[in-house]
């Protein structure tokens, strides 16, 4: 995907098992970030991250949507133990990671498997890719979106 480009579309259960669909947020932005797991060290503080910062982010007409292999069920659980605040929605066949290009394989403890490559889409209120970050760190990378936020909305 290139800056610019139409990104691709989408509909997945949220954490009630309701269909969510990229096109029910078409006119606002949307931060679009694709994670590993619920519950884990990294996973909850991004999570974390992006529900405290969610008010900054209304301020410019945008949405927060985190995309996980997890289950409707696990969502559940995440969002009500951490007070999350985002829309969490589940990819369990994991066919919008791949249409993302997030879905690699990966190493651990010289382990191959497949899974999530942390990353963040910026799409624009016409469904456009504004801004991408792969491979993300967590600690500062908020901040860093939202910083490209509001520069695009001024």
């Amino acid at each position: 995907m290139e800056i610019g480009s139409q990104v691709p579309g989408f509909c997945l259960p949220d954490r009630a098992g309701e269909q969510r669909c990229l096109s029910d947020f078409k006119g606002k932005w949307v931060i679009l970030y694709f994670y590993p797991r619920d519950n884990t060290s990294g996973c909850t503080r991004e999570a974390m991250d992006f529900s405290e910062q969610l008010p900054d982010f209304e301020k410019h007409n945008a949405v927060i949507i985190g995309i996980s292999p997890d289950s409707p069920a696990s969502h559940e659980r995440f969002t009500e133990k951490h007070q999350l605040r985002v829309v969490l929605l589940s990819d369990e066949k994991h066919e919008v990671a791949e249409a993302y290009d997030v879905w690699k394989l990966k190493r651990l403890y010289g382990k191959e498997y497949q899974g999530i490559e942390r990353s963040t889409f910026l799409i624009n209120p016409e469904g456009k890719l504004a801004q991408a970050w792969r491979k993300v760190k967590v600690n500062g990378h908020v901040g860093a979106v939202k910083r490209t936020l509001e520069a695009l909305v001024q």
